[in-house]
């Protein structure tokens, strides 16, 4: 690109966005550009990079409540946030690896611009639950804030959920305030092996409709789960399904217990505690059975958990790859040989019928020009994005095309 700035205040943020609207350039935004290669390739002769503007400028524990500017690593905040026994309870991946970059390098606007989450989804919802509000910088150079630094403040919240999620095509967020909560004294998960994937949905539904506080529900099919770094999944040698229970220790061994008793009737049982728990979640929810094979296209799939297992059906009979679930079976991480335009529609098509989505998260550069990585807009979702496009950049300038071509 001809011109990178690498802001360290908001005025320089500022003053980047005013040289590209009076040249009418586009900007490629980015915070340490970990998932910039998720979405489309973005055209543009100029990137704005935030990686360098970065500090928490505001922690209180007892209320509960983070700041930091866009550019602050996540590594950092969930160290600061460890020291107080608490966390960011939506659980945000970590896709540096997934896009070939090294673990821990992602920011705080990059995982609320892309609305992360991971397995705790079910249970404590995405990134756009938890931010109470932010500032930052519109297409046409000028700050703006939305939303407070208190929990009980809503004013702006909604306009804090749309642009979550919008991969830097509204606004140039500057500094972001979340709601954070304690951390789980204990994490233990509950193994059922040897299932096939439709009774394995059919426990996962059992189990989070007891009054277990289940926090995650993943299915690892036999081949995904010799995978792990777990010695007794990945030497199982048959399907896992790992269900979570996390909270106070007495608290967990009891809910435990009864799950176990509750399951028992479905296959055999086994059980992770504390440090291997959380090891398993952190491999589901960063992708790991995925990250050797740098060939293949990941897909992740967004459909109602009760129809888990009739998708990927109907896209193995049809595609070659492979899958395994998360969020009981809502969440379908797919993998495969293919990232062709063919390839995508017998995707789109098997989670269309059940009314899901499909995100393709990885591909070739190629296939990220010709495939829409997003699903598809109709013509009245193109209407409502462009006039929001419009509002907040009407002269396109924040990375144009990276979710939908032409907006």
């Amino acid at each position: 690109m001809d011109q990178i700035f690498v802001p360290r205040s908001e005025g320089e943020v500022a003053e980047a966005v005013r040289w590209a609207l009076a040249g009418r350039h586009a900007l490629a935004i980015s915070g340490a550009g970990t998932k910039f290669g998720w979405g489309r390739p973005v055209n543009a002769v100029a990137s704005l990079k935030l990686a360098q503007f970065s500090d928490i400028e505001l922690y209180e524990p007892e209320e509960l409540v983070l700041s930091a500017r866009a550019g602050t690593s996540m590594s950092e905040i969930e160290r600061r946030l460890a020291q107080h026994g608490q966390q960011l309870a939506f659980e945000p991946p970590d896709f540096g690896p997934l896009f070939g970059t090294p673990a821990g390098g992602g920011t705080l606007g990059g995982a609320v611009a892309c609305n992360l989450a991971g397995p705790r989804r079910i249970h404590a919802g995405a990134a756009r639950d938890h931010v109470l509000g932010f500032a930052g910088v519109n297409g046409l150079g000028e700050s703006f804030k939305a939303g407070g630094r208190v929990v009980k403040n809503v004013t702006g919240f909604d306009l804090s959920k749309l642009v979550s999620g919008s991969f830097g095509t509204l606004a140039v967020m500057t500094h972001i305030t979340l709601k954070v909560l304690p951390a789980p004294e204990e994490s233990r998960t509950i193994l059922l092996l040897g299932c096939a994937a439709a009774a394995a949905i059919g426990a996962m539904a059992a189990a989070l409709g007891s009054p277990h506080e289940i926090s995650g529900a993943a299915f690892l099919p036999a081949a995904l789960a010799t995978k792990s770094r777990i010695v007794s999944i990945a030497g199982a040698g048959v399907s896992v399904t790992a269900l979570r229970i996390e909270g106070a220790g007495p608290s967990v061994a009891v809910r435990a217990e009864t799950l176990r008793t509750l399951l028992g009737v479905r296959g055999a049982i086994g059980e992770l505690t504390d440090v291997e728990s959380r090891v398993l979640w952190r491999e589901i929810r960063d992708v790991a059975p995925f990250l050797n094979d740098r060939a293949r296209a990941i897909w992740q799939l967004s459909v109602p958990p009760a129809n888990g297992a009739q998708v990927a059906g109907d896209v193995a009979r049809q595609v070659d790859g492979e899958c395994y679930f998360d969020w009981g079976g809502g969440r379908i991480w797919l993998s495969t040989v293919s990232e062709t335009i063919e390839t995508a529609a017998v995707i789109r098509a098997a989670v269309a019928a059940v009314g899901g989505h499909a995100t393709l998260m990885r591909a070739g550069d190629a296939a990220r020009r010709s495939v829409a990585a997003f699903q598809p807009l109709s013509g009245a979702e193109k209407h409502l994005v462009a006039r929001l496009k419009d509002n907040f950049d009407p002269h396109r300038i924040f990375n144009p095309g990276r979710m939908y071509e032409g907006v």
